[in-house]
């Protein structure tokens, strides 16, 4: 069984990455390449998660939150952003989006693959506890 990741990222530095992590059989990734792509995908695919750079300036990740969060078909699919660490006000935003969890770019790169399978064991299709 495959598990979807949509990867909103497009930064190949850090799309490798999550490539690199998450080449196991069981995770298939799909990438969305421009703004539009993050919704479209989230409902074609239904992905198990969603990965968002905040920091992506070609994607803005905010916007993408907020239709994400805006659509009852995929507001509930688990969020993992990144973002740099000093960037008090993007994690706050992020977080009042309704994020499901941010972590720095060092930890995202560090620990792609077990923060994946941390979103993805939230109780899956419910909003996160605040």
């Amino acid at each position: 069984m495959h598990r979807t990741i949509l990867v909103a990222i497009t930064d190949l530095f850090f799309y490798t990455k999550v490539r690199d992590a998450l080449r196991q059989p069981e995770y298939q990734l799909e990438k969305a390449r421009a703004q539009q792509d993050i919704l479209d995908k989230a409902v074609s695919t239904n992905p198990e998660a969603i990965v968002l750079n905040m920091n992506d300036l070609t994607l803005n990740a905010f916007q993408a939150l907020e239709t994400l969060k805006a659509d009852p078909q995929v507001k509930a699919i688990p969020t993992l952003a990144f973002a740099n660490h000093e960037e008090v006000e993007t994690w706050n935003r992020a977080k009042a989006l309704g994020v499901t969890k941010i972590v720095s770019r060092n930890e995202f790169s560090a620990r792609t693959k077990e923060l994946i399978d941390e979103v993805i064991a939230i109780p899956h299709r419910q909003s996160p506890p605040s």
